[in-house]
């Protein structure tokens, strides 16, 4: 059975009160849409029909090729919507799933059991998800005759007293036969309000005897979002189902009501995330790390066996068994070589501090190349911005650079080369010198027959 699918994406969102369209406010690291998108790529065999409207631009430019889009000119209802996306279904599709932008908690579980109670009959024209609930919400109401099939779906505003009591509600999720639905839904009369509701195609089929079937959805599932306290709703539910996932797969989350990953990140086996710690991006945590408390990491690559405290890291990457924190600072284009060590309030930015390295407290390392077993003392900065250009500072391996020192870039400290306390750098050090002062005078090592 080939199906396609026709997400309703051209909402103005008003209720949200933002400058963004509603369907591309963010969930732990995804614009709505993308989740809606993700619900039906696994269960559909062409990119879904995305019907656009308002601020169409940025969801074409988001999703590019993921999507088939039609543009619903003018907002005339959830039936009318559908009608401009006929055209890009092809001929040969079967069935037709038609969901929602701003239903980001959807998943493809419940749209492959959708799919599965329409395939049961062949002479299925619509099959539905309903949901049971004492709060109605405004949704329509599942009118059924006497013999439990269904008759209508009846919208809130349009209810008798009686059906006023229904709880069995519409969730507006649907597998339509395809050539069902392009024969029928041109037919759909124009409401009251003008518009074209989806909802009366159910009365349609009813009428002319054929199978309507439905299905109980889970309550998440069908969660629409249309104001930022919804959003935040939505939010919580998408990042539990996010930690539990990474705890089945052996992540020990300490505490994960205060600990936010977005959908993107990977985290290896035996890893340990600590209250407070938030994870962003395309980042990717190793095997028996500890990440926090209270660290931050986006975009960044973490190998095995590292351990980040109440530091923030983006766009860096650490090897194994280096270390950082507390309240250390990876900018961008950080790199710690292995079993590197990075102290209180040490910064890198754009810099790489070879295998073994140790970094004191209170330093910054910028647009430098660090050597292996480099000793860098507390106070550290080297000067890499003259107001106009950013120049490089290298160090050889098994240098010294003592506390204070001032490295004026462009800069090189040559290997098992040593800095005196306080000293300001301006120009090279030869290997195994010494430098010292303000400016700097350099010593050079004394053969070791002289020395003595």
């Amino acid at each position: 059975m080939k199906t396609s699918a026709v997400i309703l994406a051209a909402g103005y969102g008003t209720r949200m009160k933002s400058e963004l369209p509603k369907v591309m406010h963010p969930l732990v690291g995804r614009p709505m849409i993308d989740w809606a998108v993700r619900a039906v790529e696994p269960v559909t065999q062409t990119p879904p029909v995305i019907v656009v409207g308002h601020g169409q631009a940025l969801v074409r430019a988001y999703l590019g090729e993921r999507g088939i889009y039609a543009e619903q000119h003018e907002l005339l209802g959830t039936g009318h919507a559908v009608l401009q996306a006929l055209p890009r279904i092809a001929d040969d599709v079967d069935a037709v799933i038609v969901t929602y932008a701003d239903m980001p908690l959807l998943t493809a579980a419940t749209l492959s059991q959708l799919l599965d109670l329409y395939a049961a009959n062949p002479t299925t024209a619509i099959a539905m998800l309903t949901i049971t609930r004492d709060n109605p919400q405004g949704f329509g109401r599942i009118a059924r005759r006497a013999d439990g099939a269904v008759a209508a779906i009846v919208e809130e505003a349009d209810c008798t007293p009686d059906q006023l009591l229904i709880r069995e509600l519409n969730t507006g999720l649907y597998c339509f036969d395809a050539a069902w639905l392009r024969a029928n839904l041109p037919t759909v009369p124009k409401s009251a309000k003008g518009e074209y509701y989806l909802t009366d195609l159910v009365a349609m089929a009813a009428s002319q005897g054929r199978t309507i079937v439905t299905a109980d959805a889970p309550l998440d599932d069908v969660y629409g979002v249309n104001n930022r306290v919804h959003l935040a709703e939505a939010e919580a539910v998408l990042r539990r189902r996010i930690v539990e996932r990474h705890m089945l797969a052996g992540v020990t989350v300490i505490d994960p009501h205060s600990t936010y990953i977005e959908d993107a990140v990977e985290i290896g086996i035996d890893t340990t995330i600590w209250p407070g710690s938030i994870l962003r991006g395309a980042t990717k945590i190793g095997k028996h790390c500890t990440i926090g408390p209270y660290s931050q990491v986006v975009d960044s690559m973490i190998a095995d066996h590292c351990r980040i405290i109440y530091s923030v890291i983006e766009q860096a990457r650490m090897d194994e068994h280096a270390e950082i924190g507390p309240f250390g600072h990876l900018r961008k284009g950080a790199h710690l070589g292995e079993r590197v060590h990075l102290g209180n309030f040490g910064e890198v930015k754009d810099a790489y501090l070879g295998p073994g390295a140790k970094m004191g407290h209170f330093s910054y390392i910028g647009n430098a190349e660090v050597g292996a077993n480099v000793n860098i003392g507390a106070g550290t900065i080297t000067c890499n911005y003259d107001g106009v250009h950013k120049s490089k500072t290298v160090i050889g391996d098994n240098a010294f650079i003592g506390s204070d020192t001032m490295l004026v870039a462009p800069v090189t400290i040559g290997r098992e080369a040593r800095t005196g306390a306080g000293a300001v750098v301006t120009r090279d050090v030869p290997p195994g010198a010494t430098a010292f002062g303000v400016p700097a005078r350099v010593k050079a090592k004394l053969p070791a027959d002289e020395a003595t």
